[in-house]
C-alpha cells in the first residue's frame, strides 16, 4: 500500500507538466499563417463583365485572357501596318493590373525582326488598352489585389 501511495505521489508531482497549457503568441500565429499563404495565386482572376457568369476558376481566367487577346487583335487588325518582309512571331506581353482595374503594359518580348519592322507595336498595343471595357480586378481573400500576368499574342503580317 505504501508503495502504491509513493508511486501515486511521484506520478502526481511529475505529471504537472502534462497539464500545462502552452501559450502561442500572436506573432507565431501570424508567421505560421504567412508561411502557409500562397502569394502567387488569387482566389478570383480578373475579369470582364462578359466573363462574370463563369464559375470555374480556370475557365474564367481563359475567358479574361481570350477576351483581352481578341480585343488587342481586333485593334491591330484595324491599323495599317506596313512591313518590308513577312512577319510571323509570338509576342509575349507582360501586364500589371491594379486593384482599381487599371491595366498597364509593362514589358513585351518579341523577335528583333518584329521590333525592327513594326517599331511602334508597343504604342499600338498600349493604345488598344484605352478602349477596353471595364476590368474587374483580381480578388485574394475578399480584397481587390494587384495582379501581374503574361499574354502571348501571335502576329502574322504579310
Amino acid at each position: 500500500m505504501r508503495l502504491i501511495f509513493t508511486f501515486l505521489l511521484v506520478f502526481l508531482l511529475t505529471s504537472c507538466d502534462f497539464f500545462m497549457v502552452k501559450k502561442t503568441s500572436s506573432q507565431d500565429i501570424l508567421n505560421e499563417e504567412l508561411n502557409a499563404f500562397n502569394w502567387t495565386d488569387v482566389d478570383e482572376y480578373p475579369s470582364f463583365s462578359s466573363c462574370d457568369s463563369i464559375k470555374v476558376k480556370s475557365d474564367r481566367k481563359d475567358c479574361f485572357q481570350n477576351s483581352l487577346a481578341i480585343h488587342i487583335w481586333e485593334f491591330l487588325k484595324k491599323e495599317k501596318i506596313t512591313v518590308t518582309q513577312d512577319i510571323t512571331d509570338t509576342i509575349v506581353l507582360n501586364f500589371n493590373l491594379s486593384k482599381t482595374g487599371v491595366l498597364k503594359l509593362t514589358d513585351s518580348k518579341m523577335a528583333t525582326a518584329t521590333r525592327k519592322e513594326i517599331p511602334n507595336i508597343e504604342a499600338l498595343i498600349t493604345q488598344s488598352l484605352d478602349s477596353l471595357p471595364k476590368i474587374y480586378p483580381a480578388i485574394k481573400r475578399g480584397q481587390h489585389v494587384n495582379a501581374a500576368f503574361s499574354l502571348p499574342i501571335i502576329i502574322n503580317v504579310n
